[in-house]
């Protein structure tokens, strides 16, 4: 249940506490959180503390319930500017990201390679530097995720990672906001990646146990995740007490999971590899006969775009599937890391259950 500042004063007044302490409790808890995270970049979510993620799901749920629910206005960047630099085309990304920041009053600046050529004509450095001196934060979407620690290194503003050949957090963190919302916590709750060893998978695998989420990954032979980033995830398991599979079998990772996962199997700068790719991942459709290993209250997600040999439309379309929920989310996830990376802003609403 949610509850707000209000509601939350008036009952526990109640009880002999006075007003002035519960308020204080309330925003204090909230704002020594936002304290920590005003003025971070958000490359990859191995850089985020559990409460850290907790809070920027939080504070995606407050505004989500505030602007879509209540119809409140509410412009946290007014002023405020967004250089949003994209290597790769995307649908979700741009849109959560330029209409969001637009919604909460700023003035988002999209940037092609058309426009502006990332260490081209002019250097990674060069480009950080002027870009700190014209917006207020930067969300750079590029093939290469060196380019955005060199970023993040030379500007002086947050830079938001919209997607890296290593790392999507804000992907991650718009499925755990959809998980949440549909089980009401995270915690203990067993995912299974059926697919790629690519970026999402990372940025599941160096988060989930933080949260208390056990991982079951199956990817074909040679597809396997980044082994650096295998070692973190095992190391989080360890440390968070959570369990980690990995596996070339997808029934093995599907069995008694709550969650089935999958996305593209050719990535944008894969296309020459399509045959060989659709070859090795034969076997790894998700169909409802994958569905019968895990357990009995399963969902579906997909980050999108899909194809039907990653997913068949039985599946893809059925009530299980979040898919819908889940890209909404990325609307309210990456509004969430704006308003934290750049303002003072606390939550209004009791923290939900993770």
């Amino acid at each position: 249940m949610l509850l707000n500042v209000r509601n939350f004063v008036s009952i526990a007044k109640l009880a002999g506490t006075s007003k002035k302490l519960l308020q204080q409790f309330w925003y204090g808890t909230a704002a020594q959180m936002n304290a920590h995270l005003k003025g971070r970049d958000l490359l990859t979510l191995q850089n985020y503390t559990a409460d850290e993620l907790k809070y920027l799901l939080w504070m995606a749920s407050d505004l989500k319930q505030r602007i879509k629910h209540k119809g409140e206005y509410l412009p946290l960047m007014q002023g405020k500017s967004l250089a949003m630099i994209f290597e790769k085309r995307s649908t979700r990304t741009r849109l959560s990201a330029e209409t969001g920041f637009a919604l909460l009053g700023g003035h988002p600046s999209f940037l092609t390679t058309q426009d502006i050529h990332v260490g081209t004509n002019e250097s990674l450095t060069d480009t950080a530097r002027v870009l700190s001196s014209m917006t207020n934060a930067i969300l750079a979407r590029v093939y290469n995720h060196n380019d955005l620690d060199l970023m993040a290194k030379e500007a002086t503003i947050p830079v938001i990672n919209g997607l890296s050949d290593l790392h999507h957090p804000l992907q991650i963190l718009a499925d755990y906001l959809t998980l949440q919302e549909h089980y009401g916590g995270l915690k203990g709750l067993t995912i299974a990646w059926i697919g790629d060893g690519n970026n999402v998978l990372q940025s599941f695998m160096t988060s989930a146990a933080k949260l208390g989420m056990h991982l079951r990954i199956a990817t074909p032979r040679g597809f396997e995740p980044d082994l650096g980033i295998t070692k973190i995830a095992e190391q989080n398991s360890k440390e968070y007490g959570t369990k980690l599979l990995l596996t070339t079998d997808p029934l093995e990772a599907a069995d008694s999971a709550n969650v089935l996962v999958t996305d593209t199997w050719i990535s944008m700068g894969q296309e020459e590899e399509k045959k060989e790719r659709l070859k090795a991942f034969q076997g790894y459709q998700i169909t409802m006969q994958t569905a019968k290993s895990a357990a009995s209250n399963w969902t579906f997600l997909h980050c999108l775009p899909r194809k039907p040999e990653e997913v068949d439309d039985e599946v893809f379309y059925s009530p299980r599937s979040l898919v819908f929920q889940e890209a909404e989310n990325r609307k309210w996830t990456i509004m969430a890391v704006m308003v934290s990376l750049l303002t003072d802003y606390s939550p209004q609403l009791q923290k939900p259950t993770f």
